[in-house]
């Protein structure tokens, strides 16, 4: 059965009562330790660390599906909460990197190879390290000893279906909406190690609630209220982790303005460097300019989250009711 982050355990599509409970029971056996946040925060050596990895699967991974990377830094952020910082070597953190993208592309069923990791690794270094399948498979094995084979995360994407039902949306276009939405700030908020303080039936609530707050503000309250009835749900968890979804989605908000702001001028903008790289151009009065790599980021994990959730519809007023 192909791995699927909403349905992360093979039979429960369906939300009922004893599958909910189940999910919300053994999350915590799918997440970072308790102190990883505060040992990263703690020691900036594991922070730059974890960086460099994140980087690294970025980068191999940025045509590809964003689950896959998603689910290949998930087994990373679990890995080092158990490990640890191991060798900080330049060919160590390429091997962990490659290690994890490899196991998340076996758990997703894809058809991207090993070999074609190690290829793309090259290039990136222009010619970089290539690692014997052997030394990758015995990297993988010390990774999934480290997540105890549960290669079948349960992240926040797995109680979004759950609380979109909760708010009387389920097969809605609003919920569609409002699901496409929760998916983009979740995928950004996975680098921000704040996060980690929290539950993954956390994050997703906290998602969907900002969600729902600038797309849909006068429902927001009846959002609010269903989350804070939830017996299943920590009231001041969640007002925490919303803080923290917040400042991830100003910062996003300054970067496209930022961004809309280097696409206005005719001088190109090079200290906007970041890991992933396209050929896509854009004209602006007559001029080709190059899409930054930050914008050609944003650009292609829109379109692939779109495409993982299906395009959004166009937001009627018939959609809103009344509490």
């Amino acid at each position: 059965m192909e791995f699927d982050l909403e349905n992360p355990l093979e039979n429960f599509h369906d939300l009922h009562t004893d599958a909910v409970s189940y999910l919300f029971l053994i999350e915590s056996d799918h997440t970072p330790s308790q102190n990883y946040f505060q040992t990263l925060k703690a020691r900036d050596l594991d922070i730059t660390v974890r960086r460099e990895v994140i980087s690294l699967i970025s980068q191999l991974s940025c045509t590809l599906d964003p689950v896959l990377s998603y689910l290949a830094i998930n087994y990373l952020d679990r890995f080092l909460s158990n490990q640890g910082i191991l060798q900080p070597k330049p060919w160590a953190l390429r091997l962990l990197a490659v290690s994890c993208i490899s196991l998340a592309a076996k758990m997703m069923k894809t058809e991207y190879s090993t070999t074609d990791i190690q290829a793309l690794l090259k290039q990136s270094d222009g010619g970089g390290i290539i690692f014997e399948t052997q030394t990758i498979q015995r990297m993988e094995a010390l990774i999934l000893g480290a997540l105890q084979w549960r290669m079948r995360s349960i992240t926040p994407f797995s109680f979004i279906a759950f609380f979109i039902t909760l708010f009387g949306l389920k097969e809605s276009p609003m919920g569609q909406v409002l699901k496409s939405r929760a998916a983009e700030i979740i995928f950004k908020s996975q680098r921000e190690i704040k996060v980690w303080e929290f539950k993954p039936s956390i994050i997703a609530a906290s998602a969907l609630l900002w969600s729902s707050n600038e797309l849909f503000p006068f429902q927001y309250p009846c959002f609010l209220k269903a989350i804070s009835d939830c017996a299943y749900v920590n009231k001041e968890s969640v007002e925490q982790c919303y803080k923290v979804i917040q400042d991830i989605a100003t910062e996003e908000e300054y970067d496209e303005s930022v961004l809309n702001a280097v696409s206005r001028s005719d001088t190109p903008v090079n200290v906007l460097d970041h890991h992933f790289l396209s050929s896509e151009s854009e004209k602006t009065k007559g001029i080709t300019v190059p899409d930054s790599p930050l914008r050609q980021e944003k650009d292609l994990k829109r379109r692939k989250i779109t495409g993982y959730y299906g395009n959004n519809p166009t937001i009627h007023n018939s959609w809103i009711k009344p509490c």
